[in-house]
């Protein structure tokens, strides 16, 4: 009789995120809030005004992501025939976010996207927007290759490992080829 430590049918699953967790319920919150303004809005001033408030912000949204695609296609055609390296976003990418939230229905929704088409808002979104991403991307680099097999032993507290050889199709059937062992003939049950 053999003893060690107890294995479970099923493994702990990793720990979801925070943002998977409250993601979905921070969408239903502004759907819920979206909503009830428009439906106020409708009492206030009547079904035809929140539909025209509605077509304004599609057609509005529209025009802002076609300029701003266009001025950043421009942007990037002038870097390349110049044979440099194409800039910075220069806010086109926010401006396009800008467009986008002003075509979604909805009030709210609107009032971010005219927010985003302000230059000073753009830069301070910007400028944490890129903060953020350098702050992550060094993150990243910072870890080596026996950091994310240590992180990858960690989730299988049994340490188990399944020793194996990895066969190709391309290898003439079985066997590794060109190293010089005998073909192993495949595993079966």
């Amino acid at each position: 009789m053999t003893t060690g430590a107890p294995t479970h049918p099923y493994p702990a699953r990793p720990r979801r995120s925070r943002l998977r967790r409250y993601l979905p319920l921070g969408l239903a919150a502004w759907l819920v809030l979206e909503i009830w303004l428009l439906t106020v809005v409708a009492g206030a001033a009547g079904g035809f005004t929140v539909f025209l408030l509605l077509v304004a912000g599609l057609v509005l949204g529209s025009v802002v992501i076609k300029r701003a695609g266009r001025r950043a296609f421009q942007n990037l055609n002038e870097a390349l025939q110049r044979g440099a390296p194409p800039s910075r976003g220069g806010g086109n990418g926010l401006m396009m976010l800008g467009g986008l939230l002003l075509m979604i229905p909805g009030l709210v929704s609107d009032v971010l996207g005219l927010l985003l088409l302000l230059p000073p808002v753009q830069k301070v979104v910007g400028g944490h927007a890129e903060r953020t991403v350098d702050r992550k991307l060094r993150a990243a680099a910072s870890g080596s290759l026996g950091d994310a097999f240590q992180q990858a032993r960690i989730h299988r507290p049994d340490g188990k490992v399944v020793q194996g050889e990895v066969i190709r199709d391309g290898d003439q059937g079985y066997g590794t080829g060109d190293t010089g062992r005998e073909p192993r003939p495949p595993l079966t049950r």
